[in-house]
């Protein structure tokens, strides 16, 4: 299949000019994901994650942002899922964030930790109920024999649980990324994208730098 009909031109959303942006990326980020609010852009907040192997075999998925400060991205999962599993050996990780409305997309590189358990209780209190009984009812990513093994599980669950508060899982909880790399994009007209990357320094700042598109 050729996909050549599906090209398009960029529009001018502004100029990402090293002048103009943020001394500090989590700023500069702010700024963009308050502006696809602003925009009313649909899930604004999903993002790919890309985690790896020992061995360097990548593997991606997205996953939804569930908040972040100049401490990094926290998202979550079960820790025993694909994802987790490869955490658990090699914590580097990135983020890719597309907001295709604004013609703007943001990387991430570093690495993740486990968030506090305080953390994670208090986000999983916060989850509508539906969504705490998924999690009990099987463990990501391993096989199962059909989704009526999880529509059962799901159920018996809810009898477990009925007029009961749902503790989280102990096999569930949060992950932080935390960059010492970010790219900001912003696609131009003719294909001469802004590409502005931040780069952590020992010293706690950040160097800023121009790529070419």
């Amino acid at each position: 299949m050729n996909t050549d009909k599906l090209r398009r031109e960029y529009h001018s959303h502004g100029e990402l000019a090293e002048s103009s942006v943020a001394n500090n990326p989590f700023e500069q980020f702010e700024k963009w994901f308050n502006d696809t609010i602003e925009a009313k852009i649909d899930l604004p907040d999903a993002m790919t994650l890309a985690t790896a192997t020992p061995d360097g075999i990548p593997s991606a998925r997205m996953v939804v942002l569930r908040g972040f400060d100049k401490s990094g991205f926290c998202f979550y999962t079960d820790y025993d899922s694909q994802k987790g599993l490869e955490l658990a050996v090699n914590p580097h990780a990135a983020l890719v964030f597309y907001w295709r409305e604004l013609d703007r997309q943001v990387r991430c590189n570093g690495t993740v930790e486990k968030m506090t358990a305080d953390e994670s209780d208090a986000y999983f209190a916060s989850r509508p109920i539906d969504s705490q009984l998924a999690v009990w009812t099987e463990r990501q990513s391993i096989v199962i024999s059909g989704r009526e093994h999880l529509e059962d599980n799901f159920e018996q669950a809810k009898l477990n649980y009925v007029d009961k508060d749902i503790p989280r899982p102990p096999h569930w909880g949060g992950y932080r990324l935390v960059p010492n790399m970010f790219e900001f994009w912003q696609g131009c007209p003719s294909r001469l994208h802004d590409r502005i990357r931040y780069t952590l320094k020992k010293d706690g700042n950040w160097k800023i730098e121009r790529l070419s598109p």
